[in-house]
């Protein structure tokens, strides 16, 4: 080779621009790179409004606690010391759920900005390295008292507060719609982020705005009928206990059909899909939990869209020609002609692009539906440990009362559901896009264009093995139906054990074989079915001896000890049933109703001995349930102290033993509230 000719190819190739390798060349749509946004200063200013929104929010907590105090301990000037009004009677079914769920909806939504802006707290200057782990600390403390009273507001039930509700509610999202009109665009991430990542809190403020003002201008009487405002406990407890004692049908009148096609399709149509019940509401605290569930879904799938679709499609509108000599350079010939080269490339990254897309949609749905079956099986186990069968639900006997893992649980069982939901959707994302590439670039790929048969061509040259698997298999299977199993009447006995013995050594080679397919595929399969329902708490992914330490579920059953042992329906009535018979703060009109209820609860009476017997049998079970349940022991007269002896002494420790409920409702319902 001639020494000049290479001193000028190598000049020649120092002169040439790499610019054109690059994504941000001039040659390139502009459509598809990103824009340069310059900061947007709207009219409310984001730091200011903060300081005025939290100073207004101490004023009217400062305000209401004074009203309360007021109005219970002293209609004279303030006495006592104000106390802070709670959120909301979670353990009751007192509590509006909707503005509930609403307010922790806009409080997860804060928390998703706190976590992924520069500056998480929107509060004097930008925020630096050192000091931005501290201020996420502060905002997690400061957007929960901003936004207290529009969870408090409805505690107190009454025309003041829920003014102060309505002007709040009006002041937040009134602000937020105007910021989001005024500058829309963002510049962090992709630019329309900051206005779909605060859709979420624009609906939840909306419904906090509406509903309000619906409260306010209502009368009592309307409100108490009103279906978004919360629910009249004394009525719901009465109508369950109804239920639950109403007479059943006997035996002789169940129809003993086959259920038809149509039945079997309702029936499993209600086992995965939340129908609401008569007679039975499920949890406020649960209300909330998927509430929140729902929005951790959206706001996790926008920012895994946004992060990685507008990259995708930068990346394949900067591919140019010369990929094919960096393919080249991986010993990968997509193409003669780099015209070809480069639309094979794109079309790949469209691939790409596609298999993400479904990846996300797919997880969407995956995780709807594991909530969607998660609300039936809390609807069954509440149902469940109601009647006092802790066996069915824990497959272990437990004692339903309060404790401090039992509370602890309790209080963190929504924040787990959102955590839970935010990582299974994380998990499943990997998991499906996986198996849509495999799919796509082994598969469909590679029999659309007729090349790169890597797959096709294994399995062509070792289809005699599996061949040879399957017909070892069915043999098998034929041989164990038709040779070695004999029919006796009902029964099935083994025979021509000598043969069996003989396949069982022929076979063994190859049952070596298909035990590492089916261990492969057990492991695939554990690894799709955990995936799948990590997003779920009241499933233990572990073994059941020792699915305790499954930190998830371990959540979930101290959230059902503490629901069922606080908020009982029938220790509800029973409390509501008492006062009711003490005449504690009831008018006329209430009283006669009460009694009209108390009748119906009551059969009828035909003789006086039919009357003593049926009033010792009531007298019992209230002796009963006082027994199972020490808690209401302690608030009665000194008239039962001889039924707490009977407690300590140990005399009733088996309750099962001595009576049953001829109408169908024995201790097991009772015994454990």
């Amino acid at each position: 080779m001639d020494p000049s000719k290479a001193t000028t190819s190598l000049a020649e190739m120092d002169d040439m621009d790499y610019s054109d390798w690059y994504i941000d060349d001039d040659h390139l749509d502009s459509s598809f790179l990103s824009e340069t946004l310059t900061p947007c200063n709207p009219i409310i200013q984001v730091d200011l409004f903060h300081i005025c929104a939290a100073g207004a929010s101490v004023a009217v907590l400062v305000f209401l606690s004074l009203f309360v105090k007021r109005r219970r301990l002293c209609k004279g000037c303030c006495a006592g010391v104000p106390g802070l009004l709670h959120p909301a009677s979670f353990l009751e079914n007192d509590c509006n759920r909707g503005i509930a769920a609403a307010v922790f909806g806009v409080l997860f939504c804060t928390l998703c900005a706190v976590v992924i802006d520069s500056n998480p707290l929107p509060i004097g200057l930008e925020s630096s390295k050192e000091t931005k782990e501290y201020k996420k600390i502060i905002a997690m403390l400061f957007y929960p008292v901003m936004y207290y009273p529009l969870i408090a507001c409805a505690a107190m039930k009454n025309k003041v507060s829920y003014l102060f509700g309505s002007l709040l509610s009006w002041l937040h999202c009134g602000v937020l719609i105007w910021q989001r009109i005024e500058c829309p665009l963002s510049l962090e991430m992709y630019k329309y982020y900051s206005l779909l990542r605060s859709l979420p809190q624009l609906l939840c403020l909306g419904f906090l705005s509406v509903v309000y003002p619906i409260l306010l201008l209502r009368d009592n009487e309307m409100s108490r009928n009103l279906t978004s405002h919360w629910c009249q406990p004394e009525d719901y407890y009465t109508d369950y206990l109804k239920l639950l004692l109403r007479k059943r049908p006997s035996e002789n009148s169940v129809r003993a059909d086959r259920p038809s096609l149509l039945s079997k399709m309702g029936k499993l149509t209600r086992s995965w899909i939340y129908i609401p019940t008569r007679g039975f509401r499920i949890p406020p605290k649960l209300t909330v939990s998927m509430t929140v569930a729902l929005i951790t879904i959206y706001q996790v799938a926008l920012l895994l869209v946004v992060n990685v679709v507008p990259t995708l499609q930068k990346m394949r509108a900067g591919v140019r020609e010369e990929i094919s000599y960096v393919l080249e350079g991986f010993g990968i010939n997509l193409s003669d002609e780099r015209a070809e080269v480069l639309k094979i490339v794109k079309h790949y990254f469209w691939i790409f692009e596609v298999c993400y897309i479904l990846a996300v949609s797919t997880s969407c749905c995956f995780t709807l539906f594991m909530l969607m079956r998660s609300m039936v099986l809390h609807r069954e186990n509440l149902q469940t440990l109601y009647r006092g069968d802790t066996y069915k639900v824990f497959k272990v006997q437990k004692h339903i009362k309060p404790s401090q893992s039992a509370l602890v649980s309790w209080m963190s069982f929504t924040s787990y559901q959102a955590a839970y939901v935010a990582l299974g959707f994380l998990f499943q994302l990997l998991m499906f896009f996986s198996c849509f590439l495999i799919l796509a670039f082994l598969v469909a790929v590679p029999i659309i264009y007729g090349k790169n048969l890597f797959l096709f061509k294994i399995l062509e040259r070792m289809w005699p093995f599996w061949l040879a698997l399957i017909v070892v298999l069915l043999i098998q299977h034929l041989l164990a139906r038709f040779f070695f199993l004999l029919q006796d009447g009902k029964s099935m006995n083994i025979t021509n054990r000598r043969c069996l013995y003989i396949f069982t050594y022929l076979f063994f080679q190859f049952s070596v074989f298909i035990g590492t397919i089916t261990g492969v595929w057990r492991m695939v399969l554990l690894q799709f079915y955990n995936v799948i329902h990590f997003c779920r708490l009241d499933l233990g992914l572990l073994n059941q001896s020792v699915e305790q330490f499954d930190p998830g579920y371990r959540c979930y059953t101290g959230f059902l000890l503490l629901e069922v042992s606080q908020s009982h329906p029938v220790v509800k009535a029973f409390c509501s049933l008492l006062l009711r018979s003490q005449g504690l703060g009831l008018s006329g009109g209430d009283e006669s109703k009460n009694e009209e209820e108390g009748i119906q609860l009551v059969p009828s009476q035909t003789s006086a001995k039919t009357t003593r017997s049926k009033r010792m049998r009531a007298r019992w079970f209230l002796t009963f349930t006082l027994l199972n349940n020490p808690g209401l022991i302690s608030s009665r007269k000194a008239a039962v102290s001889s039924s707490t002896d009977l407690v300590t002494n140990g005399e009733l420790n088996s309750p099962s033993k001595h009576a049953t409920d001829p109408e169908g409702i024995g201790p097991s319902e009772l015994a454990t509230f």
